[in-house]
């Protein structure tokens, strides 16, 4: 089964899809469901569950309910209280802002279809935000460190000015395929929240010696096999060498599960495992 950036669903959604499908078939329009959230009024405060219901109709996703609770937010016991907060974008699975957990698992929120979890009538969909980045409100997270672990890898091409360079390096077809399924990361941070080795970090301080996460591994691959990206690539292997580097991978595998865009992460953190250790055995030689 193929995916539309290419790839194919790993076998283990097989199931979930199955069970997707289903739901989707059997769900009624404007039915009521019942949506859970977890809510904090900003950083520090303590946090507290209110549920909401909302009629819902064919194709709605978890942020149009979002929208209907903040339009009239009072909660199934008649308490008036608070618009919910959250993040989103480009409401197409592109921007990587949605992201939270939902159902206990973590994904984009956007492409959470109420059919295909919440199919019946009083059916309920219990929503959090992620764990792993510090909460702002609400659903609301802070993804700074997620950005400064890109830079800490250089996860970028080097140009030497913005004047016209000429045509680029030539690409085999099959090295395009392979970094195309790469590039379309969007840092949504999924891979960071379900990885028991990404653990939350407040101080920013800290975040050069903690786990850099699969998202970052995964960039420092991509631009390490473009013909020009790969000047910067004893930069990014020294990063990924150091502490918090992919060393630190524990190899749970469960990055590769929740990628919203089937990313082969664990691929990607293998091949670098074996870059830096070429590299480090080659500039130990070169001493």
């Amino acid at each position: 089964m193929s995916t539309s950036n290419g790839t194919h669903h790993p076998k283990h959604l097989a199931a979930e899809l199955a069970q997707r499908a289903s739901n989707r078939a059997q769900a009624k329009p404007g039915r009521k469901v019942r949506i859970t959230i977890k809510r904090c009024d900003g950083p520090g405060k303590p946090s507290r569950w209110e549920t909401f219901e909302v009629p819902v109709e064919r194709g709605a996703n978890v942020i149009s309910c979002l929208q209907a609770i903040a339009a009239n937010p009072v909660t199934v016991d008649g308490q008036r209280t608070t618009p919910p907060v959250w993040d989103s974008g480009c409401l197409e699975e592109v921007c990587g802002a949605c992201t939270m957990v939902i159902n206990g698992k973590v994904r984009q929120s956007c492409s959470c279809l109420i059919d295909e979890y919440a199919p019946g009538e009083g059916d309920t969909i219990t929503l959090e935000p992620m764990q792993k980045f510090p909460v702002v409100r609400d659903l609301w997270v802070d993804r700074s460190r997620l950005f400064h672990n890109l830079k800490r890898v250089k996860s970028w091409v080097p140009i030497d000015g913005t004047y016209n360079l000429g045509a680029g390096p030539k690409e085999t077809p099959e090295n395009q395929e392979q970094r195309y399924v790469m590039s379309t990361c969007m840092s949504c941070g999924c891979c960071l929240d379900a990885c028991p080795q990404f653990t939350l970090v407040e101080q920013p301080a800290d975040w050069d010696t903690a786990f850099v996460g699969a998202h970052a591994i995964n960039q420092a691959r991509l631009f390490n096999s473009h013909e020009t990206g790969k000047q910067l690539a004893p930069e990014r292997l020294e990063a990924l060498m150091s502490p918090g580097g992919v060393t630190d991978c524990g190899n749970a595998q469960n990055c590769v599960k929740v990628c919203p865009k089937n990313i082969p992460l664990t691929e990607s953190i293998a091949a670098m495992g074996r870059s830096v250790w070429m590299h480090a055995i080659t500039r130990w030689f070169r001493k």
